[in-house]
């Protein structure tokens, strides 16, 4: 139709400036206007073979974390994830007929179908180490959405800054006249909340206070004030919410007798009218900044592939002077 070679056509098409071939603008013109014409699209297997890229970015999640409305925990991840991948032209694949052990999904069993994808965005609290292991062992493309300890070596992630929110908000209620404090929750398991602790503790050292741990299925409410602790930190907002419910129901005022501090978003549903104190995680920015590393990997162009995102404080209404 435009009377030129199928190389000259192919350097149109894909958009390359290929400089052993100059292709004057009238001719591009004319690939461009049959291209238009006839309706033209390119075929995205083909394209792969040609590539060893099909522009498909696939996200797996260990969770059924797909969200049921906009007020779920992972749909923020989710926005970013989609928003950048647009950016950057490439379709997200979902990865959803991974098999069910053990209450969880796994990459691995009869097959890995996130071969399929040219690279992973791996979403969830807790990630499988085998599963990153052998990942990283067979060179697979991947990048997780919060920091994961190396597993066979370094993992790509782009995780939030819990130490250092933590920390900081330990500081604050030190400022405020609070002695000793206490954290709620598992403070070990999933890298969050190990890096929550962590924040917790070193802060309440460096600060001169007393930090004390209690579980959530411990009574913790009961050892906190047993303990004679002024504020308590919560790792699950929703935690948050039942105990400050609770102290309420035993004439406690929040936050004059009693302070809280909730480590992050709710990651399920929490009912209470209380503007919790605390931080925000930046999980739109974190599934952006996911996909922005997992494309570096893709077209080789290096950068950092560990990145850790602040958390927006919140000055909230449920952190006070210390009623001592």
């Amino acid at each position: 139709m435009t009377g030129v070679s199928q190389t000259t056509v192919s350097i149109v098409l894909n958009e390359r400036d290929d400089a052993a071939v100059r292709i004057a603008p009238e001719t591009r013109e004319r690939v461009l206007a049959a291209i238009r014409r006839t309706g033209y699209v390119a075929d995205p297997i083909a394209r792969r073979l040609a590539a060893q890229r099909n522009r498909f970015l696939g996200v797996f999640t260990y969770e059924p974390v797909f969200p049921a409305g906009l007020g779920d925990f992972y749909h923020p991840f989710l926005v970013g994830i989609e928003e950048c991948a647009e950016s950057i032209g490439c379709d997200l694949l979902l990865f959803t007929s991974a098999p069910v052990i053990d209450g969880r999904r796994r990459i691995f069993s009869q097959d890995n179908r996130l071969r399929l994808a040219d690279g992973c965005v791996l979403l969830g609290r807790r990630l499988d180490p085998a599963d990153l292991a052998r990942l990283i062992a067979e060179g697979q493309p991947f990048v997780s959405v919060g920091r994961r300890d190396d597993a066979g070596g370094p993992v790509p992630y782009v995780g939030a800054d819990y130490p250092k929110a933590t920390a900081s908000q330990v500081r604050r209620a030190a400022e405020l006249g609070h002695r000793r404090i206490a954290y709620v929750g598992q403070g070990a398991g999933p890298e969050s909340h190990a890096d929550r602790f962590h924040g917790f503790t070193t802060a309440t050292q460096e600060a001169g206070i007393t930090g004390l741990h209690f579980k959530t299925d411990e009574s913790p409410l009961d050892q906190a004030l047993a303990a004679h602790c002024t504020a308590i930190f919560v790792e699950e907002f929703a935690d948050g919410a039942v105990l400050a419910d609770e102290a309420a129901r035993r004439g406690l005022r929040v936050p004059e007798d009693l302070s809280f501090v909730a480590l992050g978003d709710p990651t399920r549903p929490a009912s209470t009218d209380l503007d919790f104190t605390g931080y925000r995680i930046p999980r739109r920015e974190m599934g952006w900044q996911a996909v922005e590393v997992l494309s570096a990997i893709l077209d080789g162009t290096g950068g950092e592939t560990q990145r850790i995102l602040p958390c927006e404080p919140v000055a909230g209404a449920t952190l006070a002077v210390a009623h001592v």
